[in-house]
């Protein structure tokens, strides 16, 4: 493939992650689109966060994946302007608005961020990686690494964004484009469940789960999840 032939790929990074998130991915895929992680860290609503987006994209179209809160502005980046999307993937995401155990577990993390910021990140992995991958000290220093990049003005905007966004199930059969849509087995937070309920309203979706897995599957199988992103492209429409 030549290089003016080769698609633009935006990834999206999820809550308190930066573009060490899709590190391995984007090495992976260089070779078949011009890859660049967006910013999601500027504005505090999921609409802003999405014109964010499709301000720092190049003119064209692009393929876009997201995960988690990335997940959730490439909803909405679908519902601003579906026709410059050629291909989807929504990683470890869902499409349905915040439960009122999640709205309350935000609250507190957002207080939590105001007295000792360092605090949130450690407290999180529990719930963000696999169980076999909690003592690896790498990945523990990644995520706590990747949250002090965004700060914690950065965390309370994107907590913002969350807890208002909105319930994107009804606008799912309204995606045209072919879609990936992958999670990792053992997810807490975006169980495998969610991911079925997207893959069944949204009408050209194929799911793939990632064994041995939590949250953060691009970190934490970083070859299956480049594989099946690489796959993905070579799917989408032209």
């Amino acid at each position: 493939m030549s290089y003016l032939m080769k698609p633009n790929l935006i990834l999206l990074p999820g809550l308190l992650n930066d573009a060490r998130l899709w590190q391995a991915q984007a090495e992976r895929l260089a070779s078949v689109a011009n890859v660049s992680v967006a910013d999601l860290t500027g504005s505090d609503t999921i609409a802003e966060l999405a014109a964010d987006v499709l301000e720092q994209v190049p003119a064209g179209m692009f393929a876009l994946a997201g995960l988690s809160m990335g997940g959730y502005v490439a909803l909405e980046v679908m519902r601003q302007a579906p026709e410059r999307v050629m291909a989807l993937a929504l990683l470890d995401t869902s499409a349905r608005p915040d439960t009122p155990e999640a709205t309350e577990n935000r609250h507190k993390l957002m207080e939590l961020a105001k007295t000792d910021f360092p605090a949130v990140s450690r407290g999180l992995r529990e719930k963000l990686l696999h169980p076999a991958h909690l003592g690896d000290v790498n990945l523990a220093e990644l995520i706590d690494d990747m949250a002090v990049v965004v700060g914690k003005d950065g965390f309370i905007r994107q907590q913002q964004a969350i807890l208002a966004r909105i319930d994107s199930r009804p606008t799912l059969p309204n995606i045209k484009c072919p879609t990936l849509v992958l999670c990792g087995r053992e997810d807490k937070l975006t169980p495998v469940e969610v991911h079925e309920e997207m893959t069944a309203l949204i009408p050209h979706a194929s799911m793939t789960i990632v064994e041995h897995c939590g949250h953060l599957s691009p970190i934490e199988q970083p070859t299956v999840v480049a594989d099946a992103l690489h796959q993905w492209l070579q799917q989408r429409s032209t």
